[in-house]
């Protein structure tokens, strides 16, 4: 039965509509997130599978280079220092967007909760800020995630370009679109869309790329 149900592909290869799995002569079976939790539950994933479920198809991710696991220990340790208890700092925890999706973001700013978030998941409204760190998921980061992330309306998504290096700040989501794109470099500054009173210098966040 797990195998009829688990369904794992690349997350560079493009999802494919439903309309065209109906032109090919089948339907595809999409996973549910009650279904996905009832799976994790039953042990059909490995402890340490890297998996996430992306508009309703179970994808693996590529295992975390040194780059991308520097950096997010970089904003950890910028952001504990920056924002204190007025937000939650969560690192590669699920996310809750709709039926069919719950990706694990690198990093999230969450709005305060008493439990810290023991008795759910935090779905987009609790998102103050959304990261994801990309070296070969950037196409993935910057067109899947990049819909899920303004369909659902999570209102600020930054993605580090670790091959530039660069940082695009998404903001303004609107119709399954970012209304608002920035792109930002070692030399610029930007402050936290829900608090304007934190800033951050880019260099801090950016570390030089090694060849």
């Amino acid at each position: 039965m797990a195998d009829e149900l688990l369904h794992i592909s690349s997350p560079y290869n493009h999802i494919t509509p439903m309309s065209t799995s109906f032109e090919l002569g089948y339907k595809k079976h999409l996973t549910h997130i009650d279904e996905w939790r009832k799976m994790a539950d039953a042990g059909v994933f490995s402890s340490d599978s890297r998996i996430e479920l992306i508009n309703g198809e179970i994808l693996e991710m590529s295992p975390i280079g040194s780059q991308h696991s520097g950096c997010i220990n970089r904003l950890n340790h910028l952001l504990s220092r920056t924002i204190s208890d007025q937000a939650i700092i969560s690192i590669q925890n699920p996310l809750d967007l709709g039926d069919f999706s719950q990706p694990q973001p690198d990093l999230m700013l969450l709005k305060p909760s008493a439990d810290y978030y023991a008795s759910q998941h935090p779905k987009a409204d609790d998102v103050l800020l959304l990261i994801e760190v990309a070296d070969s998921s950037l196409p993935f980061d910057q067109n899947q995630k990049l819909q899920l992330y303004a369909l659902h309306g999570v209102s600020e998504y930054w993605l580090i370009n670790l091959t530039k290096p660069c940082l695009e700040i998404y903001r303004k989501p609107g119709d399954g679109v970012y209304q608002e794109k920035m792109t930002l470099f070692s030399s610029d500054r930007i402050s936290l869309l829900h608090r304007p009173d934190i800033e951050i210098q880019m260099s801090d966040i950016l570390a030089p790329r090694r060849d």
